[in-house]
């Protein structure tokens, strides 16, 4: 079987190996596939990996040999589901692999938030603990999450982890859900309004649908406290960044965390890359280093399913 992985890079850019990909045939990797190189690379291939390169209909349709598309994250929104289906093409991903890694991030940026940790770290640094007249300082406000109500908007797998952390930290957890959830955790579900009003921190966990993009805009930011923290690690798409930028310059939520942004890499015109108090880090929450070596063998194991006749993870559905 002739297989190119379109851009390998992200998944694995060095630590890792790609010998379980590899095994199951003729395979060429590419780090990085450019805008218009995917059709010339996959030529002749009947198996591909993606992960940020979008498989449009116009690439399937240049692609007769092409068999099995893997992508290398949960979502598929870079796949023309329906042309790869009239093409009989199966299309699989790679779910669950980075739940522990996603709300781990999730948490980082909170205490990052609350605590400041590397501020007081550089300040120590800088010779101004010894030079203190007392033996306790601190440069930002230092606050509890115990007692505090997370809102967690999705209540998948990471909606869930994130809820279980949260809890431990004695924190009141709400949440809201596309459909009703049974859950064994203390955990509310409330619509979405609600939510906004009563939570301290608002965690995105939901996937990006046609539904709700751009959905966290500048009438739900209006709901929220003014002393509340969004925090996004799902998709950038989701969020408003203009109306977000706005709210966090006159100060109408108190921060915003976040992992994710609608265009990757982000321009340099983006207005949240300058807005007040907006941590953002470079769309890093799914790898760690366990997470993406789940993510390359559930690769392989998709593609040797497939070969052998069984697909698993399958997201398209073949008549």
């Amino acid at each position: 079987m002739k297989i190119v992985i379109l851009d390998g890079y992200a998944l694995n850019p060095g630590d890792l190996n790609w010998d379980s990909i590899f095994d199951l045939g003729d395979c060429t990797l590419y780090e990085r596939t450019p805008p218009g190189k995917a059709i010339e690379r996959s030529a002749d291939a009947e198996a591909i990996f993606t992960n940020k390169v979008i498989i449009s209909r116009q690439v399937i349709e240049q692609l007769p040999k092409l068999k099995y598309i893997g992508v290398l994250a949960t979502g598929y929104n870079i796949v023309d589901l329906e042309a790869a289906t009239e093409a009989s093409i199966t299309v699989t991903n790679i779910p669950a692999y980075s739940t522990s890694s996603v709300a781990q991030m999730i948490f980082s940026h909170l205490l990052h938030m609350l605590q400041n940790v590397s501020k007081h770290t550089a300040s120590v640094r800088n010779g101004e603990w010894t030079s203190s007249l007392d033996f306790s300082y601190h440069l930002t406000p230092q606050i509890e999450l115990a007692g505090k109500t997370l809102g967690i908007i999705g209540f998948g797998q990471i909606g869930q982890a994130v809820a279980t952390i949260g809890l431990a930290f004695g924190m009141r957890i709400l949440f809201t859900n596309r459909s009703k959830k049974e859950t064994d955790l203390k955990a509310s579900q409330v619509d979405l309004d609600t939510l906004l009003a009563q939570s301290d921190f608002v965690s995105i966990n939901c996937p990006l649908t046609e539904n709700n993009i751009g959905f966290f805009d500048r009438t739900a930011i209006g709901k929220m406290k003014s002393s509340a923290i969004l925090i996004n690690t799902a998709r950038g798409a989701l969020v408003n960044e203009y109306d977000l930028a706005d709210a966090l310059n006159h100060e109408r939520i108190a921060g915003a965390c976040l992992d994710v942004l609608a265009k990757e890499p982000p321009s340099p015109d983006n207005p949240l890359l300058t807005a007040r108090n907006c941590n953002i880090t470079p769309h890093i929450a799914w790898a760690t280093t366990e997470s993406r070596s789940r993510m390359m063998d559930l690769a392989a194991k998709n593609l040797e399913a497939f070969i052998k006749g069984s697909p698993r993870n399958v997201v398209n559905k073949l008549v």
